[in-house]
């Protein structure tokens, strides 16, 4: 009888335990799907505006990064990040946490989290250069978003890279024209001077250099020439019907041994900028400087902006014209002349009208 007993406990624990284990396995996933749920439910208006930046030194470990995630709010459990940071361990043996500055929230579940983390998907700050910008203002708009300090762009910005960007023209002081205007994005920790302009220029490289090198047997200007050009065209043309034009105005004075006589380039000189209330000045106008092509014949040193495709593309394929002259609107259109006759009378005209019309009040 006792063996009987024995038998009938031994198949009453057998039944038993499927049992048992089916309870832990749905206690224990239960816990799981809690612990690596979102703190903060996708769906919740709580959960708005509530991502963190967390920075990741090198060489952090992975309790340390849990640890961190627990106390920031950004994961329910600590040791649910080690479940998953082992099993990321099993899968990939090689791998591993990258560090750098990550923008995590605690919308995303735990595995979102440490997924983001081990490929290394850091924060991306996004900065827009518009065309015809020059050095000095891009300078001003980093450090005006806390990025570097303007001088410090300036400084990298004289340093030539020829050893990376081998087709810079020869005896630049600076990268002026040739840091592509266009929207970037860049690794937080990888917010330098330097980086930006690393992919400023990449980004010449790869859009604006192959337009020069398939047209360059178009015009008998050199590279440095050519984008000179082009960036004086930038800072002239308004309406992208007439940079054709105007680049075609300034080929044919360059052809014709006439001083190019455009402001911009005074401006850049001086480091000033002129208003339609504010023109610039005779004693402006012919004060010395390099840049000064009121006085000095051909085209400027350097560029004087950054130049984009369509007024890189008009330097390249300017068109014919017979006119020499052209002024300002003011409301971005130009007046083209064929004389100097003709120029003077249009300015004038549109000087007077300027000054016809009622001045806001101060």
């Amino acid at each position: 009888m006792k063996a009987v007993s024995r038998i009938s406990k031994w198949l009453f624990y057998l039944a038993l335990l499927p049992a048992v284990l089916l309870i832990g396995a749905w206690q224990g996933w239960e816990w799981w799907s809690w612990a690596q749920s979102p703190v903060i439910s996708p769906s919740s208006n709580a959960g708005e505006d509530k991502a963190v930046q967390i920075q990741i030194p090198p060489g952090t470990a992975a309790q340390k990064i849990g640890k961190d995630l627990e106390a920031a709010g950004l994961i329910r459990s600590y040791q649910a990040w080690k479940l998953w940071t082992y099993w990321l361990r099993f899968q990939n043996n090689q791998g591993g946490f990258k560090a750098g500055t990550y923008k995590l929230s605690p919308t995303q579940p735990l595995t979102a989290i440490a997924d983001k983390i081990w490929a290394g998907e850091v924060m991306q700050v996004s900065f827009t250069i518009p065309e015809g910008w020059s050095l000095q203002q891009m300078a001003t708009y980093f450090e005006s978003l806390g990025y570097f300090k303007a001088q410090d762009f300036l400084n990298a910005a004289s340093q030539i890279p020829k050893d990376k960007y081998p087709w810079l023209p020869d005896n630049l002081p600076h990268l002026e024209g040739f840091l592509y205007p266009d929207t970037y994005q860049l690794p937080s920790d990888r917010m330098s001077a330097p980086q930006v302009i690393q992919q400023m220029l990449s980004r010449f490289e790869q859009v604006a250099l192959p337009i020069y090198q398939q047209g360059r047997n178009q015009t008998k200007l050199n590279l440095l020439e050519w984008v000179t050009l082009g960036s004086i065209v930038e800072k002239e043309a308004v309406l992208p019907a007439e940079r054709p034009r105007i680049a075609g105005v300034f080929t044919s004075r360059l052809q014709k041994g006439m001083k190019l006589e455009t402001d911009p380039t005074v401006e850049y000189g001086l480091g000033i900028r002129q208003t339609v209330n504010q023109p610039l000045t005779f004693a402006q106008v012919k004060t010395p400087s390099p840049y000064n092509t009121y006085i000095n014949p051909g085209l400027p040193p350097t560029p004087i902006a950054s130049p984009g495709v369509a007024s890189l593309k008009a330097a390249l394929y300017p068109e014919k014209t017979d006119f020499l002259f052209f002024v300002a609107r003011y409301d971005g259109s130009h007046v083209f002349s064929k004389t100097l006759a003709e120029h003077q009378a249009a300015t004038t005209a549109i000087r007077q009208q300027i000054n016809s019309q009622p001045k806001p009040a101060s």
